[in-house]
C-alpha cells in the first residue's frame, strides 16, 4: 500500500489558500452591498459647521460671521519694536562664586533666578548687591548680561 503524496504542509497551504479566497469573496460582497454609486449628489455632500466639524446638514445662515480682510494675518506676526528701557531689569545677587566666575540674580518682579557669568559683569559685584541687568536666551535658559551695580 502506497502512502498519499500529500504531506501535512501541502494540506496546510491549500487550506490557507481556500481561506484567503473565501475572505476575499466576502469583502467583495460587502463592498457591493455598501457602495455609494446609487446615491444622489445631495446625499454625498458634506458641510463644515462653525466649529470646523463635518456634518450632513448645511450651516445656519444666521450664525454666519462677517470678517474684516485687514484682520486676517498671513505669515509670521511682526514683532513690535521693544523699548530699550523695558529690557533693563533690577534684582539682587543671591549667589556668586568668584573662583568659578558665575552666579545667580533674583529678579525683583518675577522672583525667578537668572544665571550670570563674570564676562557679563560691567563692574565688581558681591552677594546681596542690588544690580541692573538685561536678559538673553542662552543654551540652558535665561542669562543675565550687562550686569551693573546700583549705587
Amino acid at each position: 500500500m502506497a502512502k498519499s503524496q500529500e504531506t501535512y504542509s501541502k494540506k496546510e497551504k491549500e487550506s490557507k489558500k481556500l481561506k484567503k479566497r473565501k475572505e476575499k469573496e466576502e469583502k467583495k460582497l460587502e463592498r457591493k452591498a455598501n457602495n455609494n454609486k446609487g446615491k444622489s449628489f445631495e446625499e454625498m455632500l458634506a458641510y463644515v459647521d462653525e466649529n470646523g466639524n463635518l456634518s450632513s446638514t448645511p450651516p445656519d445662515p444666521k450664525k454666519k460671521k462677517i470678517l474684516n480682510l485687514e484682520d486676517i494675518q498671513l505669515g509670521a506676526r511682526k514683532e513690535e519694536a521693544v523699548d530699550p528701557a523695558d529690557l533693563i531689569r533690577k534684582g539682587n545677587i543671591s549667589f556668586f562664586n568668584e573662583e568659578k566666575g558665575y552666579g545667580f540674580i533674583r529678579d525683583e518682579k518675577s522672583q525667578e533666578s537668572i544665571f550670570f557669568h563674570v564676562n557679563g559683569l560691567l563692574g565688581p559685584v558681591k552677594e546681596k548687591d542690588k544690580v541692573t541687568f538685561e536678559v538673553e536666551m542662552g543654551q540652558k535658559g535665561l542669562n543675565a548680561i550687562r550686569v551693573a551695580l546700583i549705587v
